[in-house]
């Protein structure tokens, strides 16, 4: 193959505003959109070979950018994905720059069972795993069959299994000890012809038929979503900002006695998780606004930017919200968006 199909610009002085849901101003010194695994592994040599930092960004629905970032940012935009029949099994092989949402409708308008419950989840598969992105009963670790990732000193690319992937709570081995040591390039999803609903979350089974398709479960958790949670290209938000807590059993029992209506959910470890948006809920914080940013009137867990304010006033109104119900219940709430530094 001739070098200059591997060729790809290095832009300077990017605006990534736009770049990340929560409309963040930010400017990156450096920019690439690499579209093949050659052209990531020839702009990380070059950034190892010139010392620049590097950042990577994906869709930008779960960051919060700082007003600078130094050194190059990398946005892979492998864009294409296929399926794979083995033996009675089905897979997506999906490149990192596909779009989350639309490859989920895709899916489930062929029919295939596994990722409908995501819907509506903004960003690009390639940040799917770092965040271990969940919603109506499921994950994509329950989905998983391994990630392709890149080696960011070397350029030697492997891959993972779902074990090796170590996935938590809205947790991986991606933000643990591969936080800056690898490049997410592709994922594969394990599928099913097969119906699996899976409808105990909420009011979800009580919006379908008896025996819905996929495409139907899809289309009633886009509707719930959109009922509770802005829409980003409208209102600029980064979707739940908080990371529902988790406490021990016997501190949920005391917060029950006191809070009957408490939502729990016991993990069967001695833990027990609760609802954040329902804890923010209690303090009387929604609709409450801070400067540029404000607790969304009708889903608490969500902050938004009205326009014109920075990471600064953001991050204000996170301490805000987290001080106000570690008073009240003593509960301590994490964010969910990775906080990004220049």
């Amino acid at each position: 193959m001739v070098a200059e199909r591997y060729a790809l610009a290095v832009q300077r002085e990017v605006d990534l505003s736009h770049a990340n849901t929560l409309r963040l101003p930010c400017v990156a010194e450096r920019y690439a959109a690499p579209r093949t695994l050659n052209q990531l592994q020839s702009v990380l040599a070059q950034a190892n070979r010139l010392g620049w930092a590097v950042t990577l960004l994906g869709g930008g629905s779960n960051v919060l950018l700082p007003a600078r970032l130094s050194g190059i940012v990398i946005r892979p935009a492998f864009a294409q994905w296929w399926l794979k029949a083995e033996g009675n099994q089905l897979f997506a092989h999906v490149g990192a720059g596909v779009n989350w949402h639309r490859l989920v409708m895709e899916l489930a308008a062929a029919g295939l069972w596994g990722t409908e419950n995501l819907a509506l989840i903004p960003g690009d598969c390639g940040a799917a795993p770092v965040q271990n992105i969940g919603a109506y009963g499921v994950e994509l670790a329950d989905v998983i069959e391994a990630v392709q990732v890149v080696d960011r000193s070397s350029g030697h690319v492997r891959w993972l299994n779902r074990d090796a992937c170590q996935f938590g709570y809205r947790d991986s081995i991606f933000k643990g000890a591969l936080a800056e040591n690898v490049v997410i390039s592709q994922l594969v999803l394990r599928l099913s012809r097969l119906p699996m609903a899976k409808l105990g979350y909420g009011d979800l089974a009580s919006r379908l038929p008896e025996s819905p398709t996929p495409l139907a479960v899809a289309n009633a958790v886009c509707a719930i979503r959109r009922e509770k949670l802005p829409d980003p290209e409208e209102l600029a938000n980064a979707g739940s900002f908080f990371k529902n807590p988790f406490v021990t059993d016997q501190v949920a029992d005391e917060l029950r006695q006191q809070y009957p209506d408490m939502p729990c959910f016991p993990q069967g470890d001695g833990r027990t998780k609760l609802a954040a948006g329902w804890l923010i809920d209690q303090c009387g914080l929604k609709g409450f606004r801070q400067g540029a940013f404000a607790v969304h009137q009708r889903q608490a867990l969500v902050l938004v930017h009205f326009g014109g304010g920075n990471r600064q006033g953001l991050l204000a109104l996170a301490r805000t919200v987290s001080e106000k119900v570690a008073a009240r219940f003593g509960v301590t709430l994490t964010p969910e968006p990775r906080l990004i530094t220049g």
